[in-house]
């Protein structure tokens, strides 16, 4: 008897709304963006029944990826120009796309006091390497270059540069010492609200072009009902508290 109810129970828990409707949506989503949107996804999970399935990388590869067919649902990109690029190209679905967030670019040091909170470390050069992401693949590294052309320190600070491929490397090159200090993004060094154990300046948006970050549903995942669901939770007030708490702007 026990077992026939058992199996019944479960028989009617696959018959449920939420089961019936539950599907997976695979997201390819920015380095700088991989702390908040674990959290969005386990949250998405446990409110909808939909799973996020999440690749993270950097926006350049994965645009490479994308368009040599890599099994993508959705993009979270580290800027607007791809989501835009690949909407204009057939890649992504027209009206889906929109910015979920603003970065913001911070030079930080695992070592207490070594970067001051005006930036004139970049000037004195007291340190042997700087690590920033790949500027060629990462939005992050391109305002990394544009912040230090606009400082006057770019050439000199050249021969000391460590690249990661994205924003996530370029964190581990700096927190394991392989380089003195770096730029990454604020949310990988925010810490309930602050910047975490080490020395930061958070760099002044006036020495780079905004760090707009757009998603977009791709082709793909037209049709999907997970990654229509992800997109609408995405604009949520949930998921944008979670978004600012890492210290971007919406």
């Amino acid at each position: 008897m026990r077992l026939f109810v058992a199996a019944a129970l479960l028989s009617l828990l696959a018959l449920s709304p939420t089961a019936a409707r539950a599907g997976e949506v695979h997201v390819a989503v920015a380095a700088n963006f991989t702390a908040p949107m674990q959290r969005i996804a386990t949250a998405f999970e446990q409110d909808t029944g939909h799973k996020a399935m999440l690749v993270f990388g950097s926006t350049g590869k994965f645009h490479a990826q994308i368009i040599n067919g890599a099994p993508f649902d959705m993009l979270l990109a580290a800027d607007e120009n791809t989501p835009a690029r690949l909407e204009r190209d057939g890649q992504g679905v027209a009206g889906t796309r929109f910015t979920y967030a603003t970065g913001r670019l911070v030079l930080w040091s695992a070592q207490p006091g070594l970067v001051d909170d005006n930036g004139d470390v970049l000037a004195r050069g007291t340190f042997e390497h700087i690590a920033l992401a790949d500027p060629k693949l990462a939005p992050y590294g391109t305002a990394a270059v544009d912040a230090m052309t606009r400082l006057g320190v770019l050439q000199r600070l050249q021969p000391r540069f460590v690249q990661g491929e994205n924003i996530a490397q370029t964190y581990q090159f700096i927190s394991t010492g392989n380089a003195a200090l770096g730029f990454v993004a604020l949310s990988q060094v925010m810490r309930d609200g602050s910047v975490g154990p080490g020395s930061a300046w958070l760099v002044p948006t006036t020495l780079h072009a905004p760090l707009r970050q757009d998603a977009i549903v791709l082709v793909r995942g037209k049709g999907n009902a997970a990654a229509k669901a992800l997109m609408a939770y995405m604009h949520g007030d949930k998921a944008r508290a979670v978004i600012r708490s890492y210290g971007y702007e919406l």
